[in-house]
């Protein structure tokens, strides 16, 4: 075995790829010295002549610049070996697109229509019931359905997205969204409720092929250094959604019982705006967003291809997923989380108005507190992710500084001061909300080189179960009793999700394939030169 043999051989065995895998190669020259040799030269020719042109060799290598010996590479008589190399060379290329930037937009901000229609309802759960003539678990139930539909949904859209790619399921879910938001017009009438309900249901569809997607579009279009804050970014839309959705409803759709055309013509402002401005970013997601940019932007992503993809199980996905006791973790306890939040957010409203009389107006405006503040938590988090790769340490820490603001939140509510009111839910959204990206990045970096889509759905579809048990039974007991019964059943589960994270085993696979291309590449130099 010569040494550029041994070398491949060592760079083979390596956890990455190196940034500049020609160090780990034969010399072109060597290849033609092997192809130009007759096999008997070294009997019959003498010792001195081999010398000397051994000699005159490596003089040569020595003195060519490196633009010269890339000229030198053979471009066919080399063998097949040299244009395999050339082939795998091309392949581990990486580079970063300033298009990523138009993807990431554009992706937030339907991401961002779609969880307004989803909290839209329940913020004014007293209009609707009063307009459509129904009962308050009704109108809960039009939250609620999202969260039915992801989870049956979830295993067909992840294996789409694995299958068909990211530009196909990000239109799907921007098409849906939009037929939903234009179906939503048209059941402006008392008597058309369910009318309303189909629209949401087609909305909830259109989430299934959104939720999923941040993790997918960080990892296939950001470089290792920003991919974790591009994530959050993108989950960062859906959590300004549902901030929005929070603050518009209360000023759009006021509370005017006693003039239902009123009521109807309010609420018609509010569908046509949202399908106007769903149809213009569907039309800037055909234009915008694609599979994949030309090279990829990590060598994590740069090695994923070299599986042919007949060869991907989608099934022996999900089983290597299952199989792995640290993600099993992060799917219970990042569903306990998530749908804690999913679950105070549905029963906001409710919660405020059992304890403050008319303040609608200010309950969309401690929901849009709770999430703009856990914006600027997931914001942070990406970042500190980015610089510090901490993803164990730092979720534990959010997940306890959760549970705090919880019992703050749950213990201040009834205290007869609003304002109070207003500070603690933003303590708790800042670190409630923040989690989210947390989990999608930390469940990508243990399950890797499993699909972002699939560990993504299936994180999701923990979020969703958990959400509707907790939402019915916190609805319950808030109904029942008042809302401090509601939100101590919650701090019961988020405080068992915290003793969960922390028996999670931290193996950064992802970030380990990264930082061993540096590695490699300097364990290929060396054990070059000792040969």
């Amino acid at each position: 075995m010569v040494a550029g043999e041994l070398v491949q051989e060592h760079l083979r065995a390596g956890t990455g790829a190196p940034d500049d895998i020609t160090v780990g190669r034969k010399e072109p020259e060597d290849e033609e010295r092997h192809a130009e040799r007759p096999h008997g030269a070294a009997h019959a020719g003498g010792a001195g002549e081999t010398g000397s042109k051994r000699a005159q060799e490596l003089e040569e290598d020595k003195e060519a610049p490196p633009d010269e010996r890339e000229v030198m590479l053979p471009n066919g008589g080399g063998g097949g070996e040299g244009e395999a190399e050339e082939e795998e060379e091309k392949r581990l290329e990486t580079r970063v697109y300033a298009r990523r930037f138009a993807v990431l937009a554009v992706f937030s901000l339907y991401s961002l229509v779609n969880a307004f229609q989803w909290i839209q309802y329940s913020i004014i759960t007293n209009v609707f019931t009063q307009y459509y003539g129904v009962t308050n678990d009704k109108v809960d139930w039009l939250s609620i359905v999202y969260m039915v539909a992801y989870v049956p949904l979830i295993f067909p859209a992840t294996w789409l997205l694995d299958r068909k790619g990211l530009r196909l399921t990000a239109l799907l879910g921007a098409g849906l969204n939009c037929a939903g938001a234009w179906l939503k017009c048209a059941s402006v009438n008392p008597q058309l409720f369910a009318v309303t309900v189909t629209a949401q249901v087609i909305c909830s569809v259109a989430q299934v092929f959104i939720l999923g997607l941040p993790s997918r579009v960080a990892s296939v279009w950001f470089g290792p250094r920003e991919v974790s804050t591009a994530c959050a970014t993108a989950v960062l839309g859906n959590q300004l959604g549902t901030a929005i959705g929070f603050l518009l409803p209360p000023v759009l759709v006021p509370n005017t019982p006693d003039n239902v055309e009123l009521t109807g013509h309010n609420i018609m402002i509010m569908f046509y705006g949202t399908a106007a401005v769903s149809t213009v970013l569907f039309v800037l997601a055909v234009i915008v967003i694609k599979d994949r940019p030309p090279l990829p932007p990590s060598q994590a992503q740069a090695v994923l291809p070299d599986s042919p993809p007949e060869d991907y199980s989608y099934k022996q996905s999900i089983l290597n997923l299952v199989k792995n006791k640290a993600f099993v973790l992060l799917l219970i306890t990042y569903g306990i989380m998530t749908g804690s939040f999913y679950s105070v957010s549905t029963l906001l409203n409710q919660m405020i108005m059992a304890c403050y009389e008319n303040q609608e107006l200010n309950a969309g405006r401690i929901g849009l507190t709770l999430v703009v503040a856990g914006m600027v938590g997931s914001i942070l988090c990406g970042l500190w992710l980015d610089r510090t790769k901490l993803y164990k340490i730092t979720t534990l820490i959010v997940y306890i500084l959760s549970f705090v603001g919880m019992l703050v939140f749950t213990f201040t509510l009834n205290l007869n001061n609003i304002h109070l009111v207003f500070v603690t839910a933003g303590v708790l959204g800042f670190f409630m909300t923040g989690y989210l990206p947390l989990g999608f990045e930390f469940g990508v970096e243990i399950t890797y080189p499993e699909s972002e889509g699939t560990s993504s759905g299936l994180l999701n579809a923990f979020a969703q179960i958990f959400g509707i048990i907790f939402t019915l039974i916190q609805g319950k007991l808030t109904t029942d009793h008042n809302p401090l019964a509601g939100n101590l059943f919650l701090c019961a589960w988020i405080f068992l999700g915290i003793i969960l994270t922390a028996l999670i085993k931290s193996e950064l696979k992802r970030h380990n394939v990264n930082m061993g291309a540096d590695a490699n590449h300097l364990q290929a130099v060396t054990f070059r030169a000792y040969y």
